[in-house]
């Protein structure tokens, strides 16, 4: 990004001020407004933020109006089609594709890092069974920062570097053993001859009294699943996380701080949102009522899974993520599944019907995703777990960007106040 020339002038009050343009390397042009109250006394109004820049960031852009994403400059659909989910974690993470030697030693380093502390056993057992796998996740990466005391320091560069190995590789882990004990079952230890999708389904569906073999297509289709959501620009969970670190937080209560924002079913819940949907569609004859009343202006319900507040044209990352639902559903003969039939009918339905079209309502990546996770055999409680699982490696990538940062200052955004003025208290017996 580059300050040119340019100005934007803006008139206040009779007084013109100059807020100088930045140019991005892709994207609209910023106007940089961090002098504007100081010079004339105003704050901006931008709920949600959907029209500010909160940082400078050289991971991840996406362009919605082209239905583009990149990853330091790779579409999505690249990376997801030729590579796999830990070379991806090391381009983002370090800013170029590794060479042979270089993914080997990363992914030496993940794996021998995958195991958790044996005494965080014990917090697990602090929760009821019927707990849900994202309050223990939660709960679990937060009290990392109490057993990995020399991975805290964020002044120490190699120190951010052990934290960000450890949170990619234990991740995993910590998903399957809260899905393991909401279940009831034992723990399964990672495994280090298996790669980390593979890793990642073993630990979630083995069990002692039997032998598991990975099968390579579900591997492969959780490999996309964790590809497709590394990183998602400067979005909710990811904005959580660069607010939590520009206190000075260590690296655990930050991620931590992204998982419990990601557990919003605006966000990283928007794939159960979905399943549960199809669900309460329940058999492909009810799909024309459901339509109906997704075209009602007068009746809340949508289509969950249609659409994105991004992408206006497409989401290119459901074109990598149907491929692997039609594989993963094929390899497991359960296309007669009625969720998953009501969903192919539904998806027919929908993109034949002029409506979505002209609304540009087309099925996302949680559409698809939520899909194979219910083929493999995972509960809807453990689709946005699954989602962190994915996520970490942008967390900690715009984290370790962010840090890094000389212009990093605490967050601090104002407000449109009101609220009452000035009054004076009232004592309680003459209220």
């Amino acid at each position: 990004m580059s300050e040119g020339k340019r100005v934007a002038k803006l008139e206040i009050e009779g007084k013109i001020h100059e807020l100088p343009i930045f140019s991005p390397t892709a994207g609209p042009d910023v106007i940089d407004i961090r002098k504007l109250y100081a010079n004339a006394g105003v704050f901006t109004y931008d709920p949600g933020y959907t029209s500010t820049a909160s940082c400078d960031s050289t991971i991840t852009f996406i362009d919605g109006d082209k239905g583009e994403l990149l990853h330091r400059g790779y579409p999505i659909d690249q990376l997801a089609g030729k590579s796999h989910y830990l070379e991806v974690c090391y381009l983002l993470l370090y800013g170029e594709l590794p060479s042979p030697a270089q993914l080997e030693d990363f992914e030496s380093r993940v794996t021998n890092h995958t195991m958790i502390h044996e005494q965080m056993h014990f917090l697990f057992r602090g929760f009821r069974r019927d707990a849900h796998p994202m309050a223990i996740m939660v709960g679990v990466v937060g009290a990392l920062s109490a057993f990995y005391h020399d991975s805290t320091d964020i002044s120490d560069p190699w120190q951010r570097e052990v934290a960000s190995i450890r949170m990619i590789a234990k991740m995993p882990t910590i998903a399957a053993m809260a899905y393991k004990y909401t279940i009831g079952q034992p723990f399964e230890y990672p495994r280090n001859n298996l790669d980390y999708a593979s890793n990642f389904l073993r630990m979630c569906f083995a069990v002692p009294a039997e032998d598991y073999e990975v099968n390579p297509i579900l591997s492969r289709a959780m490999d996309r699943i964790f590809t497709l959501h590394a990183d998602h620009e400067q979005n909710a969970s990811t904005s959580t996380v660069r607010l939590a670190s520009s206190s000075g937080a260590n690296p655990f209560a930050c991620i931590a701080a992204g998982i419990a924002c990601l557990w919003g079913p605006a966000h990283g819940g928007a794939n159960q949102a979905c399943l549960e949907m199809l669900r309460e569609i329940g058999t492909p004859n009810r799909i024309p009522e459901f339509i109906a009343r997704a075209k009602d202006k007068d009746d809340p319900f949508r289509l969950m899974g249609f659409g994105h507040r991004v992408y206006k044209n497409f989401d290119p990352r459901a074109t990598v993520m149907k491929q692997s639902a039609d594989e993963v559903l094929e390899l497991l003969g359960i296309e007669n599944n009625p969720t998953l039939q009501v969903a192919k009918e539904l998806e027919r339905q929908a993109l034949a019907d002029p409506y979505f079209a002209e609304k540009k309502l087309f099925p996302n990546v949680d559409f698809y995703s939520g899909i194979i996770l219910e083929a493999m055999g995972f509960p809807t409680s453990m689709f946005t777990p699954i989602f962190a699982v994915s996520r970490t490696i942008g967390w900690i990538s715009q984290w370790k960007e962010m840090i890094a940062d000389p212009q990093l200052k605490i967050g601090r955004p104002r407000q449109l106040y009101k609220g009452e003025t000035l009054r004076d208290y009232v004592d309680i017996e003459k209220r």
